[in-house]
């Protein structure tokens, strides 16, 4: 097992070698947003082991992926005459190949961004699909792995193909970006030694993709490597955002229209709302897009607390995309420093506030372990309310209802000090707290819960938190 080099993804890793070690034909779909680690996962743990790896051409014709697909048969060391004209040629080809091995040996084929395979009217799943089901599936000693970045094809093919494809699979692995914890731990194999703070501030930019972290210049300073990678002419990622959503969704037009949209509003839209902002119709691709959006990391779907599933609100959750337009689309080439020279500027600050709250909804685990109710059962929501006649309205960007009727409402703070409760934010604090109950109606117990890079100094008004939580819980790495 080629572990070594591999950071976190332990589950995933125990998962695979399982497969790995079965006595039965094994089919298993890794998939995940771009840049996210899938092919370095797969590739490193089965370094030396594979018996054949296959990777699709992005935006190539059939007859060009046929050449592809025989040369690295070729590489292999099977003879091949005549490239086929057909994937259907192409797999029996597969088929051979696999035949003339030790059949006492495992014997791992990756099909590495499958997806790109599947052109116009080329057959390919038809044709996938008929070696799996007729031939592979009954090959003991095979474990085929297949692989892609464009998650809704993925997800369609495969998780839920009504067809030859239908629950086909015995592993479906969606490998999710670092964690905060796992992001230092890749910094420090790489000997870069940052303060949690720049940690946190660089993953609310990058949102833990383990490519753009690997675009870090050990050499320069948290600050520099944001202006020499997103601000100077032609950085290490000034062109990424102009692929990532065409490369992962067909349309990507009416995907970016409506994480445009979400971009606008920290609080989320509903669907109503994105059709007015974005000008899309409301109609069934909409459902499907924003599924795709969804199971690709880059929107979550919140409920509004004590509401029906129809109140749902969409937000933004990918620190790169929401980092994109706020700053890098409009400010790209024009101050080659910007980052350093914005420390104070108010748009960052409110940029900072809007994006530590994505980084603690993604790091929900290592609140609740902080707080003592890991093993509790909770769901997670939103809550808003209009200001009503006298004035009083609320937000709260995430609440925490427990089964041992307690609700923490979380308050998420990202300053460069130990945050200062004055008398106007406690009694903004406890206007909340009685607009909550009053207008939800809920009877728990209602603690202030407050997330914070280094906690609440305490004075004469911060008895109102129940519960802290600092920069280094959320550091704290996920447990399974």
């Amino acid at each position: 097992m080629n572990i070594s080099n591999i950071i976190g993804r332990k589950e995933e890793i125990r998962r695979l070698e399982k497969c790995y070690e079965s006595k039965q034909a094994q089919l298993v779909v890794v998939y995940g947003r771009r840049r996210v680690g899938k092919t370095y996962l797969v590739t490193e743990l089965f370094k030396n082991r594979f018996a054949l790896r296959l990777t699709g051409a992005y935006n190539q014709r059939r007859s060009i992926q046929l050449e592809y697909f025989v040369e690295e048969l070729r590489a292999a060391g099977m003879e091949v005459g005549e490239i086929p004209d057909t994937w259907k040629g192409a797999f029996a080809l597969l088929r051979r190949f696999i035949s003339s091995r030790n059949p006492e040996e495992k014997q791992v084929v990756f099909i590495d961004e499958i997806p790109w395979f599947d052109t116009l009217k080329s057959d390919f799943l038809s044709s996938f699909e008929y070696f799996w089901n007729s031939w592979g599936s009954k090959q003991s000693n095979l474990l085929l792995i297949v692989c892609g970045s464009a998650t809704a094809w993925m997800t369609e093919k495969f998780a839920d193909n009504p067809g030859g494809l239908f629950n086909r699979h015995n592993t479906r692995i969606y490998l999710r970006p670092f964690t905060l914890s796992e992001t230092e731990e890749y910094l420090k194999s790489r000997g870069i030694e940052w303060s949690r703070y720049d940690i946190t501030e660089c993953y609310m930019a990058m949102g833990g993709i383990p490519f753009y972290l690997g675009q870090i210049d050990e050499e320069l300073s948290y600050l520099a490597n944001m202006d020499n990678l997103f601000f100077r002419d032609r950085g290490g990622l000034w062109d990424e955002f102009s692929h990532l959503y065409r490369t992962l969704f067909r349309n990507s037009d009416a995907y970016l229209k409506v994480v445009e949209a979400l971009s606008t509003k920290k609080m989320g839209l509903t669907r109503k709302e994105i059709v007015d902002v974005a000008k899309i119709p409301n109609n069934g691709d909409l459902t499907k897009l924003l599924q795709n959006l969804i199971d690709s990391d880059f929107v979550c779907a919140y409920h509004y607390f004590g509401k029906k599933r129809k109140n749902i609100v969409y937000q933004l959750c990918d620190c790169y995309t929401l980092f994109y337009y706020r700053f890098v689309r409009d400010h790209y080439g024009r101050d080659e420093h910007f980052w350093t020279n914005t420390l104070d500027n108010p748009a960052r600050r409110a940029w900072a506030g809007n994006a530590f709250e994505l980084v603690c909804k993604a790091h929900v685990q290592q609140i609740k372990r902080k707080i003592g109710i890991l093993g509790v059962l909770s769901e997670e929501s939103i809550w808003y309310s209009e200001a009503d006649d006298t004035g009083s309205g609320a937000q709260i960007d995430l609440v925490i209802d427990r089964r041992d009727r307690v609700i923490n409402l979380c308050e998420m703070k990202f300053s460069i000090n130990d945050f200062s409760i004055d008398a106007d934010y406690d009694m903004a604090l406890r206007r909340k707290l009685q607009t909550f109950r009053e207008r939800t109606g809920t009877r728990k117990a209602l603690h202030i819960t407050m997330v914070s890079t280094y906690g609440v100094r305490k004075n004469a008004h911060s008895g109102i938190v129940q519960s802290q939580v600092v920069l280094d819980d959320l550091f704290q790495p996920y447990e399974f």
